[in-house]
C-alpha cells in the first residue's frame, strides 16, 4: 500500500467516524476529553487518587462511546482511565423535543 492509498484509507476511516459521532452523540449525557482520547458517556465519576504533585485522577465512565477510528467496537460498557493530565468533562445539552 502506497502513501497516497494509506492517506485515502485514513481519510475514509475518519469521515466514517465523524458520521458515526453525529449519529450517536444524542444518546449520551457527557463528553469527556483526556490527554489520549475523547469519549461520550452517560455516567462519569472523577476521583482524585493523590494530592501530591503531580495529581493522579481516576475517571470511570459507564455506557460509553470511544472516539478511535482504529477500534472495531467503539461502544463499551465500562471505561477506567488513570491520568496525571487534564480531564475535561462537559454536560451535553439535550435538544428540545418539539411535536
Amino acid at each position: 500500500m502506497g502513501e497516497e492509498e494509506l492517506d485515502d484509507y485514513e481519510s475514509t476511516l475518519e469521515l466514517a467516524l465523524v458520521q458515526e459521532y453525529k449519529a450517536v452523540v444524542g444518546m449520551f449525557d457527557y463528553a469527556v476529553e483526556t490527554d489520549r482520547r475523547f469519549y461520550l458517556a452517560n455516567s462519569v465519576d472523577l476521583d482524585v487518587k493523590s494530592t501530591a504533585s503531580p495529581v493522579m485522577i481516576e475517571v470511570t465512565l459507564t455506557d460509553a462511546w470511544v472516539w478511535d477510528m482504529y477500534r472495531s467496537a467503539r461502544f463499551v460498557p465500562h471505561v477506567r482511565v488513570l491520568t496525571f493530565r487534564d480531564v475535561n468533562v462537559e454536560k451535553l445539552p439535550k435538544e428540545d423535543l418539539q411535536p
